[in-house]
């Protein structure tokens, strides 16, 4: 007989709990620090001693004395995905919800030896999207978590560009590059956990926007129900579709089902379209490029000229009004 039992649902970190254990033995984390780019590549680096006195204030204390205020004050923990804008509200979400801040957290703790020192040469700091701050209780790492904060390229200094002033007068500015790092709490990782504390800032970093991709969710589903599609082994339409921004606005607005099965074949041939077909007559999509032209299909964004002949993808369209003294098609 199937075994029918299911997993019992993971408790949440406890942030209240987290925050009083963490003052306690604030003075014997370790940090490392990693920068990351736009495709959340991590990259090591190091800092100089001087630093040390502003390291925790900037990305430590101010969390904590959030926390342990707003356990005075009726802070409360809202999942991210329920939430609605509410004051005093703490949000959270599962870290496997957020691939990309999943997959930068696995790469940092598992394949440490794949990770390069960052290098303005070899890197560019215009392409870094973010600083994480690693701590970790000396001999635990158990007690591991990890602060996160977006960089922002209109805090960076190049020195090719930028002076300092100093002792009453301007100079070169001498470094490679110079950073002002944000000073407000943003991302906070505990373990499966994700605490946000910059809503915004957080959707931008991790490119996680819950409600759009809710959205693209429910027409996928509604896809699946509607077209017969055929996939390479292993692979799905919501795998597909998770990843591409450019489909998921354009499944904000897409009307399932006003294209048949059968038009939108018809439709790719008529276009001139690679869009293929297995022998039950299921659309292949075998990758983006092709999930892309079947979206454009069923959304109706291709057209030829009648003037020039030639064919156009719609990137935006308005539906115009009956002409005057016509009836409505259809009727």
């Amino acid at each position: 007989m199937q075994d029918t039992e299911q997993a019992p649902e993971r408790e949440p970190a406890d942030i209240f709990l987290w925050a009083n254990n963490a003052d306690a033995y604030k003075n014997e984390l370790d940090v490392e620090f990693f920068l990351f780019n736009k495709n959340y590549t991590p990259y090591s680096t190091g800092f100089a001693t001087e630093l040390n006195d502003q390291i925790k204030p900037l990305f430590l204390y101010d969390i904590l004395g959030f926390v342990q205020m707003g356990a005075g004050t009726g802070l409360s923990v809202r999942d991210f995905e329920l939430s609605d804008g509410e004051e005093n509200v703490l949000l959270r979400t599962d870290l496997d919800k957020v691939g990309r801040a999943e997959t930068l957290i696995y790469v940092i703790e598992n394949q440490r030896e794949d990770i390069v020192e960052f290098s303005e040469e070899e890197h560019e700091f215009k392409r870094i999207k973010g600083i994480l701050a690693r701590f970790t209780l000396k001999n635990d790492r158990s007690k591991t978590f990890y602060v996160i904060k977006s960089i922002q390229q209109s805090n960076v200094l190049k020195g090719a560009t930028a002076w300092e002033f100093k002792e009453g007068k301007f100079e070169s500015f001498k470094a490679e590059v110079g950073l002002k790092i944000p000073v407000d709490n943003q991302v906070l990782i505990i373990g499966k956990d994700i605490f946000v504390f910059n809503q915004s800032k957080f959707e931008k970093l991790f490119q996680y926007e819950y409600k759009k991709q809710a959205i693209a969710d429910t027409r996928v589903a509604e896809i699946e129900k509607q077209y017969k599609l055929s996939f390479p082994e292993g692979m799905t339409l919501h795998d597909l579709v998770k990843d591409r921004k450019k489909i998921i606005n354009k499944l904000q607005k897409l009307e399932v089902g006003g294209v048949t099965q059968e038009q939108a074949i018809d439709y790719a041939d008529e276009m001139q379209l690679e869009l293929m077909t297995d022998d039950a007559g299921a659309i292949i999509i075998m990758d983006g490029s092709d999930l892309d032209t079947f979206v454009n299909l069923i959304n109706e964004d291709y057209i030829t000229s009648q003037i020039t002949g030639k064919r156009y993808e719609i990137k935006s369209k308005k539906l115009l009004d009956e002409p005057e003294g016509e009836p409505p098609r259809g009727l």
